[in-house]
């Protein structure tokens, strides 16, 4: 499957062969492409908690509306970020690229990010998010479908998941093998009321 038809295909699939495990290869391969997602001064600040105990599986059933995707798909990936990785030895992210680079870079780091709190965090959705993309098109391209999620208790999600106190949560992603189609599209909004050129007017 190219991208496009990925892209094309890809759908919010509540319903999952509860039985169905993931190879440990396939997840690998997944989990690896999705750290390919573009990151701002690639901090790559996101985490990838990969819920596999049963028990805990079902403890985020709980606190998600008892949404069943939470316990049946194959994998169920809660997507965190660091928000202090800018500054936790940053050289690392540049450690491959020329000196000139990593002396004009790796400064340029810490002067966005220090002390603008809120900075962090947007930065922290928005590659969540991208990252989220990145798995679920990876997904379908592999056969699989996905399910994006942020209804659950985000606090009590931390807790389950021991989140470290500098660390946040964007959202979660339950990917396996469907056993109910997606529902159709419920009602896409035209291109000319999305896409604005040049300014609003």
């Amino acid at each position: 499957m190219d991208v496009l038809q990925a892209i094309e295909q890809r759908r919010a699939v509540k319903s999952y062969a509860a039985g169905h495990a993931m190879p440990a290869a396939e997840q690998q391969r997944l989990l690896s492409l999705a750290l390919l997602s573009p990151t701002a001064f690639n901090i790559q600040h996101w985490r990838f908690v990969v819920v596999s105990d049963p028990d805990l599986r079902r403890a985020c059933r709980a606190i998600a509306w008892d949404q069943a995707q939470a316990t049946d798909a194959s994998l169920f990936i809660v997507l965190c970020a660091d928000l202090k990785a800018w500054e936790k030895n940053p050289a690392r992210y540049w450690r491959d690229a020329p000196a000139a680079v990593q002396d004009f870079i790796v400064p340029a780091i810490d002067a966005y990010y220090r002390g603008n709190d809120q900075v962090q965090r947007d930065e922290a959705m928005r590659s969540c998010g991208i990252a989220a993309q990145t798995l679920m098109l990876a997904a379908k391209g592999m056969g699989y479908d996905s399910c994006p999620m942020d209804g659950f208790d985000f606090e009590a999600m931390g807790k389950l998941i021991n989140l470290p106190q500098d660390h946040v949560i964007g959202l979660a992603v339950a990917i396996g093998k469907a056993v109910e189609p997606a529902r159709a599209r419920a009602g896409q909004l035209p291109l000319e009321e999305v896409v604005i050129q040049n300014r609003f007017a």
